[in-house]
């Protein structure tokens, strides 16, 4: 068991994976080395071998040439006798044309006939006619002596010379090879060299492969597997936890590098682990302290895990199923988030209740998720529900809400509407709006809010129907064509999760005709104030007319004849005082005549003009001197003249009663009886002030004088409307009034009224 685990390990090693491959191509290099060396060297030797035979072949041919001239045959036996006495020539034979030995350095062979194709002849008698140059490649042959060893034959061909016709005359001249000379030397020295050679190439061989592999299996095991087992043994301790580990390996190149890199990978891994470890508490903590119900459930609706929340409210066990814990149910929902989930790997909604371990009953917003492991298969389901019990009470309680606002918006007595705020189109209105306009609710639902106006409204009111809080006196018209004064309240609101605008009318139709009675009756009291002074603007006009009147019938008794130019003189006065009495009558009968309001562009110095001409004889009788200080410059402002007369001539009667107050209290003073008038503009404002030279306004009454029914006046002299009327005709006219005392004595009221923008 533990060879074969040995084993297993050597054989998964990377040394041995190293080595092996190493050694294999070494051996491979060092044997293909070995073996072109050693072929080269015996190459080299043969080539060398050959060269050396061959030269020794004509050495002897050469030193017997001579003696074949003479034909000397003892002198060639002996020189072949003495060559052949070298330990490395076996044999030396001189054949002639036809194959016989002639010559040998073995007697025996003398005259002996040979096969013309055997191997020394077949190199030139291989064809016909024989070949008669052969070069020294083909001359050589090698062959195994009878002894074992190898031996070398080199044969010469003899050629005829010239010298040898010429001397012997053996020879016809026409013959070019007389025979062979055939060497054979042994081989047997040399192949002992070669064979040395070889053996002590394979020596070296040997000794360079061990030597290598030796270097090699020290290199690798110094500056690799030394390195390589501390990484692993680092690593493994990053992989047990310790991220603190340094693997230190002191050699600079790429090992040291791969150890800085995993002792980085290492700090890296445990920040990371810490972060992970933080963040699984940190999640552990919000499942356990989220502030609704999780539930991890597997496909049969067991429970896997679960929060706190879940454990505090239904005490539970891992394995419970769901319906059973907080439900109440023998078997699972018949509408299952959990089960849609598993089905088709998405979050489902639905909404669910149950009974509470106290025995309250609980409603729930339940969403699912699918959990999936590395395969993505769904392994379970989380189920998470927020309780909306206190939701659900609201909603009862909103629900009854709903219903209190609309028994209170039915019945509200004043109609209210509820518009578009861009069309304003009705959305809804109350049923009170029958009482005041007479139509059916139905039947003003959908229909434009503006076709209840008498008139088409101006940009100005619709405008103010969608931005402004307040619509004062406008006129709107009901089913049966009545005109109906009503006030408009709007305000922004929520109707169906849409913005609306929210108008409720007042109808104001009696309460204006009651103060048009008491401003009527205001101006039957100013024109009885100004009765005395009126009779006596028509006593003169009426004296001038007596007095002509009188001349022409004097004239006409005595019968005497006027003069044109007097007649004339006289009928021209006349007509002059007819047309102002009917000028002044004219003027109080339109000053007492009743009147709607109706804003228009005025001009105030026109009205002080035509209040004072009106009223100028009164404070002439009294000796009440008028300063004007008027601007001439003024620009128009909006107002009712008719209106606006009547508030002029009530700050003037004020006046004129203060002044003669403190005369009367106080007549050794001599006090100035006057009135100033004075106009101005301010920025954007016009502003008039009616100031006098009377006593003053206490400061204990300055807040009352516009109040109804205050009068300061005694009883009989004063209705305490003047003010108050002024007061609400200026709020008409969107003025201002308002009252102090002047530095030098006397009261000044103040009436400020705005620009029309249309107006520079």
């Amino acid at each position: 068991m533990g060879t074969g685990i040995l084993q297993k390990s050597l054989r998964n090693s990377l040394i041995t994976k190293i080595l092996l491959s190493v050694g294999v191509v070494l051996l491979l290099s060092l044997s293909l080395w070995g073996y072109f060396n050693i072929k080269y060297v015996e190459e080299k030797f043969m080539a060398d071998l050959t060269g050396n035979v061959d030269r020794l072949s004509n050495t002897i041919r050469l030193g017997m040439h001579y003696a074949m001239m003479l034909n000397s045959r003892d002198d060639i036996k002996e020189n072949i006798k003495n060559i052949s006495r070298q330990n490395e020539i076996e044999n030396i034979r001189i054949y002639n044309k036809q194959g016989e030995i002639k010559f040998s350095n073995h007697p025996g062979e003398v005259d002996r006939q040979t096969n013309i194709k055997d191997e020394a002849c077949h190199i030139c008698h291989h064809s016909e006619p024989p070949i008669t140059s052969v070069p020294l490649r083909r001359r050589v042959r090698i062959r195994k002596s009878k002894q074992g060893y190898r031996v070398m034959g080199i044969i010469s061909p003899v050629y005829n010379e010239s010298g040898c016709s010429a001397v012997c005359h053996v020879h016809d001249e026409d013959k070019k090879v007389l025979g062979a000379l055939d060497l054979v030397v042994s081989l047997k020295d040399v192949d002992e060299q070669i064979a040395g050679h070889k053996a002590n190439l394979a020596l070296l061989a040997l000794v360079l492969f061990c030597s290598t592999a030796a270097m090699i299996v020290f290199i690798i095991l110094r500056f690799v597997i030394a390195p390589i087992n501390q990484l692993i043994r680092g690593a493994r301790r990053i992989e047990r936890g310790d991220y603190s580990t340094t693997v230190r390996i002191n050699q600079k190149d790429e090992m040291q590098e791969l150890a800085v890199a995993i002792n980085q990978m290492g700090s890296a891994i445990g920040d990371k682990t810490e972060a992970l470890n933080q963040q699984r508490d940190e999640y552990q903590k919000l499942f356990e302290l989220v502030p609704c119900i999780v539930t991890v459930q597997d496909r049969n609706y067991r429970l896997i895990e679960y929060n706190r929340e879940f454990a505090d409210k239904f005490d539970p066990k891992v394995g419970d199923h769901c319906y059973q814990v907080y439900k109440g149910r023998d078997q699972k929902c018949v509408v299952c988030p959990v089960e849609k989930t598993f089905d088709d790997g998405e979050s489902h909604y639905s909404e669910e209740s149950g009974i509470d371990k106290d025995g309250t009953v609980k409603h729930w917003i339940v969403r699912t998720t699918p959990i999936k492991d590395s395969e993505g298969k769904i392994v379970a389901a989380m189920e998470m529900n927020l309780d909306i019990t206190a939701r659900k009470q609201l909603e009862e309680k909103l629900e009854q809400s709903e219903k209190k606002y609309h028994a209170i918006f039915n019945t509200i007595p004043n109609p209210v509407f509820v518009l578009s705020p861009d069309t304003l189109n009705i959305l809804d209105c109350n049923d009170s709006v029958t009482a005041v306009y007479g139509h059916q609710r139905a039947d003003l639902i959908g229909t434009p809010f503006l076709d209840l106006f008498w008139d088409p409204p101006g940009n100005l009111i619709v405008q103010s129907l969608k931005t402004a809080s307040l619509v004062e006196r406008v006129k709107h018209r009901s089913k049966d064509d009545q005109l109906r004064y009503v006030t408009i309240r709007i305000s922004p609101s929520e109707y169906d999760s849409q913005q609306v605008r929210l108008v409720t009318i007042s109808d104001i139709t009696k309460r204006l005709e009651a103060e048009q009675q008491l401003i009527q009756a205001s101006k039957m009291a100013t024109l009885g104030e100004m009765a005395t002074g009126v009779a006596h603007e028509l006593n003169q006009p009426l004296s001038v007319i007596k007095t002509a009147s009188n001349f022409f019938m004097r004239k006409l008794r005595k019968k005497e004849p006027i003069d044109e130019e007097i007649h004339y003189t006289m009928v021209e006065e006349i007509d002059s005082h007819v047309k102002r009495a009917a000028k002044i009558i004219n003027h109080m009968r339109q000053f007492g005549r009743k009147t709607d309001l109706s804003l228009e562009k005025v001009q105030v110095n026109d009205v002080l003009r035509q209040a004072f001409e009106i009223f100028s004889q009164q404070l002439k009788v009294r000796g009440i001197a008028v300063e004007w200080d008027i601007d001439d410059g003024l620009p128009m402002i909006m107002g009712d003249p008719g209106r606006l007369e009547q508030v002029m001539i009530n700050l003037l009667i004020n006046a004129r009663d203060a002044i003669e107050d403190k005369w009367v209290a106080a007549p050794e003073t001599g006090s100035v009886k006057a009135i100033r008038i004075s106009t101005q503009r301010r920025d954007r404002t016009v502003i008039i002030q009616v100031s006098d030279t009377g006593s003053g306004i206490p400061a204990s009454i300055r807040n009352k004088i516009f109040e109804p029914f205050y009068t300061t006046k005694k009883v009989g002299q004063g209705t305490g409307l003047g003010l108050s009327i002024s007061y609400g005709i200026i709020q008409e006219c969107h003025g201002q009034i308002h009252a102090r005392n002047n530095p030098d004595g006397g009261a000044c009221f103040i009436v400020e009224f705005p620009i029309p923008v249309d107006v520079q």
